[in-house]
């Protein structure tokens, strides 16, 4: 069994990465909480979103425009159904941070991972970057209003939800980065060589995101009902993705139901830090391990079907 599992994990590099950073920031604790304390989960997060961006093609983003049906309905989607289903499965915690924190899920975009594992399904990468691209904008626009609509309960000391804040966390921590990564693609030509260490500093970012939140993660009985509500939304989010992509070919079905169904942790761990304090971006951190262990073996599983077919 044991050897089966290093296969696995030798297999998904993001996966095994992500694992090791989870339990790393479970041991140790006090200086990752620091740093939480300090700005690091913006910090790391700003970098992901960067190098991401760069590894974002001009010849991909071109291919989105004929797309524009799949995605408009795709970007609807996500500020409608997707914050409703994680306000709904939030009521399994109880009130306090970890409820808090589950409701921040729906209000993310699509995880950034998803654009790579799109294509390692041989889905349509192209698609899934303007999945990506427009759901970081309408996060930006519409998860303050949303958090303000929901009226999920802040923890003492931090007031009412100020969607101008977060509005503005956003832009600097999301938005900006990813604006100035895609026009220095497109219009710097030797940027595109970087793209492989651009990769790399992507996972180690991720890693870094998994381990910064794990150390707000105070294992106990508390977090079973959080479990259960982040499966539940994990089955939900999968469930309307699939819906949403069968109507459409086998490369965009794909991009549909992995960019629905994954929805980036890091980003949902800065809204629930910004509006609730970091103690409800600990729920976050289990997020990330389990929808990138469910991308990386739904994108293994239809690599395999479309192989087969």
């Amino acid at each position: 069994m044991f050897s089966r599992a290093r296969a696995l994990l030798a297999g998904y590099p993001e996966l095994a990465a992500v694992l090791a950073a989870a339990a790393l920031g479970l041991t140790v604790q006090p200086p990752l909480a620091w740093l939480d304390s300090h700005q690091g989960i913006n910090i790391a997060l700003a970098v992901l979103v960067a190098s991401t961006a760069v590894t974002i093609s001009p010849a991909a983003l071109g291919r989105i425009l004929p797309a524009w049906r799949s995605l408009t309905i795709a970007l609807v989607i996500g500020v409608t159904l997707l914050p409703a289903l994680s306000w709904a499965v939030s009521r399994i915690a109880p009130a306090g941070p970890l409820r808090d924190g589950l409701a921040a899920v729906g209000l993310a975009p699509c995880e950034i991972a998803s654009v790579a594992t799109t294509a390692m399904a041989g889905g349509e990468a192209a698609l899934a970057a303007g999945v990506l691209i427009g759901s970081t904008l309408t996060t930006v626009i519409f998860a303050g209003p949303i958090l303000r609509l929901e009226a999920v309960s802040p923890p003492a000391g931090h007031g009412t939800v100020s969607p101008g804040g977060i509005i503005a966390s956003l832009a600097l921590v999301v938005a900006l980065p990813l604006a100035a990564g895609i026009v220095a693609r497109a219009g710097v030509p030797s940027v595109s060589r970087y793209e492989r260490p651009a990769q790399v500093t992507s996972l180690v970012a991720v890693a870094v995101l998994v381990a910064l939140i794990a150390a707000e993660v105070h294992l106990s009985a508390g977090y079973l009902p959080v479990l259960a509500g982040l499966g539940s939304f994990c089955i939900g989010s999968a469930a309307i993705g699939w819906v949403l992509g069968l109507r459409s070919g086998r490369p965009a079905r794909a991009a549909l139901l992995l960019t629905t169904s994954m929805r980036d942790f890091a980003i949902a761990a800065g809204l629930a830090a910004a509006a609730f304090g970091a103690a409800a971006a600990a729920p976050l951190g289990l997020y990330g391990v389990l929808v990138l262990a469910w991308g990386t073996a739904a994108a293994g599983y239809l690599r395999r079907r479309q192989l087969a077919a």
